[in-house]
């Protein structure tokens, strides 16, 4: 990939594609240059747009003047560590969702991730696949998703991945939490299960499983009385 001639010489650019027929635009922070290439030629060839650098004060710099849609962060940055980025990112209000990469792969470190304001965690190695169907469904909320939905007595806070009913925390898996974040992002509108199965799994998933009933099923149990969760005959589900 040729380097920017532009502002600064560390940002490596791809030019707009079209994904999924939505634009994303994609900041990668990462210190090893090899795997940073790697992974923008590839989300570029997946259609994305690309911005690559390779130190956390350089992706400061950069997104303080480009509003990007999801910033693949490494969170063990020399120098500016990738904490202090994702923290940044998020008091300054910039609009990109962050995806944290790291090789540490403990819950601890996941969950610290996500207290910082992360919006995702992929640990290292990753599948490729993955990581642009992860980057695509960030993508897909939007600049102007908000962090924390309330819908009744349910909170469901997407910064952090946590939710909560009457106050009392509801355990979920990372599976049930998408599927009930994709539904109370559809405003009391039924979702298909084709598009929950998009939205919470990867393209490896079978379509023609139950695995989405059986995902709701636990999440109603959990959320308890009255039920939340609505089944639309021959449409979908309704929160």
């Amino acid at each position: 990939m040729a380097g920017d001639t532009g502002r600064t010489p560390f940002v490596t650019r791809v030019s707009w594609r079209w994904a999924d027929n939505e634009r994303v635009r994609v900041l990668v922070v990462e210190d090893h240059v090899a795997l940073a290439g790697r992974i923008g030629e590839g989300l570029r060839d997946a259609g994305f747009a690309v911005d690559v650098v390779h130190d956390g004060a350089t992706a400061l710099e950069v997104a303080a003047s480009t509003d990007y849609d999801v910033v693949v962060l490494d969170r063990d940055l020399p120098g500016v560590h990738g904490d202090r980025v994702c923290r940044d990112l998020a008091r300054d209000g910039h609009p990109a969702r962050v995806l944290m990469l790291t090789a540490a792969a403990g819950v601890e470190d996941r969950v610290d991730g996500l207290e910082l304001g992360a919006d995702d965690y992929l640990g290292k190695p990753f599948a490729f696949a993955e990581l642009t169907a992860r980057i695509r469904a960030l993508g897909r909320r939007g600049p102007g998703s908000p962090a924390v939905v309330q819908r009744g007595d349910l909170v469901i806070d997407r910064a952090r991945h946590r939710a909560s009913r009457g106050g009392v925390p509801v355990a979920l898996t990372r599976k049930e939490f998408a599927v009930l974040e994709c539904l109370a992002g559809a405003d009391g509108a039924p979702v298909s299960a084709e598009d929950l199965l998009e939205h919470a799994w990867d393209a490896h998933a079978d379509a023609f499983s139950n695995t989405v009933a059986v995902t709701i099923a636990r999440l109603r149990r959990k959320l308890g009385d009255p039920p939340l969760i609505h089944t639309i005959t021959g449409v979908g589900y309704r929160l």
